[in-house]
């Protein structure tokens, strides 16, 4: 359950690297950490590098968490992009994770690379003032 975090303020976003066991109860948390580090910062759009070590969430493990943090909004963060670094956690089962979270009207993006997800995170003020 130990875990290590990084948080360095971007322009519109913060970029925080996770590294730790790879359980429920890091990546509450984690996410817990994340969300006072937006108060912080008052920055609510969040670039995350996860590499947690160990097998990857069971798909039911995922859905409970995002159920979790789809319930607590407050306060609430508008923007995730994920990047999970390890290369033993299988990216569909992410992909699970990110349509999960977005029928619960989470903004939340996984991505394969930083950079892709940098491009993403960058453009969301232009998209929600847009919209």
């Amino acid at each position: 359950m130990k875990f290590r975090l990084n948080v360095v303020r971007r322009p519109g976003y913060l970029q925080v690297q996770v590294w730790g066991d790879n359980s429920v109860e890091t990546i509450r948390k984690y996410v817990r950490e994340v969300r006072l580090a937006c108060v912080h910062h008052d920055c609510f759009a969040v670039l995350i590098e996860e590499d947690l070590q160990g097998p990857g969430l069971g798909l039911g493990e995922m859905y409970e968490v995002i159920s979790e943090q789809s319930r607590d909004r407050s306060p609430w963060i508008r923007s995730i992009a994920l990047v999970d670094v390890n290369p033993e956690h299988n990216p569909e089962d992410m992909k699970f994770a990110e349509t999960a979270a977005m029928n619960r009207a989470m903004n939340f993006r996984v991505f394969p690379t930083v950079a892709d997800a940098e491009s993403w995170i960058r453009q969301e003020p232009a998209r929600a003032a847009r919209a």
